[in-house]
């Protein structure tokens, strides 16, 4: 086994390696860039190096850095984690030069499956079914165009040199074509530095399931059974889960050789994943073979009981595969759900900023906690904006789906948007429970996944109001305790008033909408008079050694946390949270409406094209503006039919969100 492992990846990935490297005995080495430097991954290793500025390719995409990490660690072995460099044959081969170990497959088997049109040509002369398409010999964009046509729409665009969803568009018709192919590539050359593109018939309502592979260098190939990973955004998984729901010992059988045989095709070693698209009528297509780790190998872990991370360190160290075909059987169901910071409201574009509060589930033998990141550490815009994975396990998928849905009920995030709800809903669907999923799951039950909004219930309103309550009596309590009159009618938080009830009035902001509270102080707690509500709620309570807010609210005994992030708070309570910010009236009466015909970035990122220039007519949803942000793009479109009149930024300049980007004038509209 290696001396010494380094780990060429953050995150949570790296923190999963570290683990696997601390059981082996294995000291292992974590990089960073400026933006990491007290990030989880380096306090978990055993040292840690830096590698060079925040933006990806000045760090964990520099090559040269990393590998001089390596030497001057006195590394053996590198492991690449997924993502960055864990499918970038250059780096394969530099290590190699290097006298490095590389943790992963061959560099031929990278660059074969590494173009995907390659890899459609292997796998086809190998027997294994791929779908319907253009491998896109000819790049020229009416060529590529014409080849949609033939197709016949809807048409899938991918990146010929990578995948995980970027640089990936779906094309539903003819006249979308031109900018979805400008779209995608512009993501795969930022994602892969290469901007080729091939085409693919779009299936209706496709399932991916997926075979995790295993060979090692004597020659045995295996297959670790199937995931289905078929509730996706933006064509990335968030929602895993093994063995899939639907696929039979026959179907399992079928689709573990046709992925054993394209491993052997290029001669791999190592951990990899052939991905297919199962259709309805059980036949099934073969998308792409990630030559690396997958984000979801957990549930692979806990259903076949072997660390996949140990396997791979073995393997590369030269040991034959622990078990055979006939050795592996699976045990139990498991999910994997992933907590991103990302708002699904806003077409789930990322969101930055620092966790004011991070609350998991306890860990145990159904339960299992893979995070980057802790509490009051900011999630930035330069990386993936994932915050931790929640894998759970069971006897079987029913049992498993319980053990997911009161997993989900115990995490807690404030300070930051999540898709913590969304997860959630998934989880509680009737289709899901069902086994009814396809990648377009989200799309067809859009109505139920994301339902408006509401205001604040009485009781998430009452538990917010006790919660600055009791703030401002413990920082009224401190300030008696230092004051020379710790006994002065001025640290009475009693709500005394001269020929008065003693009240007062607590204005929240609840998602634009004012809310008044009225609250009576009476003796041991309070009286909150809550808008709609028949009478006055009776409510008290305290902060426990936790932390958390202990409420009697009308004889209820309710335990919730509150986290405070400035004037906003976030009430988690019973698996739902609500967010709130408290407002002072005398600001909101001075608050004016703002301007109107400017365009401001709804997430901080980079400008990575600019479509429009001053004086140009547009109609209403034409881009104006592309952003990139934690390798997502997100188009800033005419909100109405009008012309651009101002650009303020330019290609590759930062932008916060908020920022003013463009002004517009509306047709009909002098102002602008």
């Amino acid at each position: 086994m290696f001396p010494k492992l380094l780990i060429a990846n953050r995150g949570e990935i790296a923190c999963r390696i570290v683990r696997t490297a601390r059981r082996l005995g294995i000291p292992a080495v974590a990089v960073f860039s400026d933006a990491d430097a007290g990030a989880l991954h380096v306090d978990m290793a055993d040292e840690g190096r830096w590698i060079g500025a925040a933006d990806a390719v000045d760090s964990y995409l520099n090559v040269e850095a990393v590998l001089a990490a390596a030497e001057a660690s006195g590394a053996a072995a590198v492991h690449p984690g997924y993502g960055f460099l864990s499918e970038n044959a250059a780096f394969a081969a530099a290590c190699q030069d290097r006298g490095i170990v590389f943790i992963g497959p061959p560099v031929e088997a990278i660059r074969a499956m590494g173009d995907k049109t390659a890899a459609k040509r292997i796998m086809a002369e190998a027997g294994v079914p791929t779908v319907p398409g253009s491998l896109g010999e000819d790049q020229d964009a009416d060529r590529l165009a014409a080849d949609a046509d033939d197709i016949g729409y809807p048409v899938l665009i991918k990146a010929a040199a990578g995948g995980g969803g970027r640089g990936m568009r779906v094309v539903e018709r003819a006249g979308d074509f031109a900018e979805a192919l400008a779209s995608a590539r512009r993501e795969a050359a930022s994602a892969f530095g290469d901007d080729r593109v091939l085409l693919e018939r779009y299936l209706a309502r496709p399932r991916h399931v997926e075979i995790q592979v295993f060979a090692d260098t004597h020659g045995t190939v295996v297959h670790l059974f199937e995931r289905d990973c078929s509730v996706q955004r933006r064509h990335q998984k968030i929602i895993e889960e093994a063995p899939a729901p639907g696929v039979d010992a026959a179907l399992r059988r079928r689709m573990g050789e046709a992925a054993v045989a394209a491993a052997r095709a290029i001669g791999y070693v190592g951990a990899g994943t052939v991905e297919f698209l199962l259709d309805d009528d059980k036949s099934f297509y073969f998308m792409e073979m990630n030559t690396r780790l997958q984000v979801e190998h957990p549930v692979t872990e806990m259903i076949t009981g072997h660390d996949l991370v140990e396997w791979q360190l073995r393997v590369a160290a030269g040991e034959a595969l622990p078990c055979g075909q006939d050795d592996l059987r699976i045990d139990g169901h498991a999910f994997e759900a992933r907590l991103y910071a990302e708002d699904p409201a806003r077409d789930f574009l990322p969101a930055a900023g620092m966790l004011s509060h991070l609350r998991f589930p306890a860990e145990g033998a159904h339960v299992r906690i893979d995070a980057g990141v802790r509490q009051g550490e900011t999630v930035g815009i330069h990386y993936d904006p994932m915050i931790a994975k929640l894998i759970v396990w069971d006897g079987d998928r029913d049992a498993a789906l319980r053990r997911l849905r009161t997993a989900l009920a115990g995490v807690q995030v404030a300070g930051v948007a999540t898709n913590l709800d969304l997860l959630a809903a998934v989880a509680d669907h009737p289709a899901f429970g069902s086994g009814d999923v396809d990648t377009r799951f989200i799309e067809r039950h859009a109505a139920d996944l994301f339902p408006e909004t509401g205001p604040a219930s009485g009781q998430f309103l009452a538990l917010a109001c006790l919660a600055v309550l009791l703030r401002r009596a413990s920082e009224v309590a401190a300030a008696a305790r230092a004051s020379a009159d710790p006994w002065s009618p001025w640290h009475s938080t009693d709500g005394w008033r001269l020929n008065d009830d003693n009240h007062h009035v607590l204005t929240f902001d609840d998602g634009g909408r004012p809310v008044d509270v009225l609250v009576h102080y009476r003796r041991g707690g309070f009286q909150l008079e809550l808008p709609g509500a028949d009478g006055a709620l009776v409510a008290g309570g305290e902060m426990d050694g936790a932390g958390d807010l202990v409420a009697d609210l009308d004889g209820s005994r309710i335990t919730a946390t509150v986290a405070r992030h400035g004037d906003e708070l976030t009430i988690l309570c019973g698996g739902a949270s609500h967010r709130l910010t408290v407002v002072d009236p005398a600001a909101r009466a001075g608050e004016q409406e703002g301007p109107t015909g400017h365009l401001t970035a709804p997430m901080p990122g980079k400008v990575v094209a600019i479509t429009a220039e001053p004086g140009t007519a547009v109609d209403r949803g034409t881009t104006l503006m592309v952003l990139e942000a934690m390798k997502m793009e997100h188009a800033v479109t005419a909100p109405a039919d009008g012309t651009v009149t101002a650009v303020h930024y330019a290609v590759g300049e930062q932008v916060e969100e908020g920022a003013e980007l463009l002004a517009f004038s509306v047709d009909g509209d002098a102002a602008g």
